[in-house]
Order: C-alpha cells, then sequence, then structure tokens
C-alpha cells in the first residue's frame, strides 16, 4: 500500500448520502471539515460510524476524510458507516466475510412512507364523523 493510495466509497440511508476517502495514516476524522466529537457529539452515532474499523481491527490505520449531505444525524452516522466499510472493502477484500458477518454491506432499504392525498400523514385518517 503506497501513501498515495486513497479509497473511496459512498454510502446512503433515509435521504442522507456519504462519501468517504480512506487514506493510509493516523486515524484522524474530516467530515465536512470538523472533527469527528464536534459533528456527532452522541457517543453511539460515533460508535456506530467507527463499527467497521472495531470488527475489522484496522483503528487507527486509516485517516477518514467524508463528505456527507441530507438527513439527520442518525441517517448520516448510518450513511457514513455504510461509506467507511465497503472503503474498507476496497483496500482488502479479504474483509468481506467479517464485514458481511456483522450486517455492514447491506444498505438499509427504509425510507419514510410519502403522504397520501386525502389524509394529514401517510397513515393517519381525519376523525370519521357519521353525522
Amino acid at each position: 500500500m503506497a501513501d498515495s493510495t486513497s479509497y473511496q466509497a459512498v454510502g446512503r440511508r433515509k435521504s442522507a448520502v456519504a462519501r468517504v476517502w480512506l487514506r493510509p495514516g493516523d486515524g484522524s476524522w474530516s467530515i465536512n471539515g470538523r472533527a469527528i466529537d464536534d459533528y456527532f457529539p452522541l457517543e453511539r452515532h460515533r460508535g456506530v460510524v467507527a463499527k467497521p474499523f472495531e470488527v475489522t481491527g484496522t483503528e487507527g490505520q486509516f485517516g477518514v476524510h467524508a463528505r456527507i449531505s441530507g438527513g439527520g444525524p442518525s441517517g448520516q452516522a448510518d450513511a457514513l458507516q455504510l461509506a467507511v466499510a465497503r472503503a474498507i472493502l476496497s483496500s482488502d477484500e479479504d474483509m468481506r466475510a467479517t464485514l458481511r458477518l456483522h450486517d455492514l454491506l447491506t444498505r438499509d432499504p427504509r425510507v419514510v412512507e410519502r403522504k397520501k392525498p386525502g389524509q394529514p400523514k401517510a397513515r393517519k385518517r381525519f376523525q370519521f364523523s357519521k353525522r
């Protein structure tokens, strides 16, 4: 692995899209130009994002540069997790079994259901009045 090598991947979840570049390095994080602690103040989001590194044993081996757009914090964290897992996979194909075992390569297809006409929300109905 040369120092100029970088691995790119895209992850999506709900309406969030994360583009990630992994470079062999010190384990630093840059998300939209901010540190991971600054961008994801909740520990559970940071844990979700770091899980691919934990399960593959590659913590601190890559510097992460990410651009995230759309969605909220949970969707963005899940999108970033998928993107990081895919980037790790592109760096080492032997990690596929480990990542697959922990369900990190599957894109979660669930999205918000659309609002239907004549209703206040997707499934909620206006109150029925018999008279």
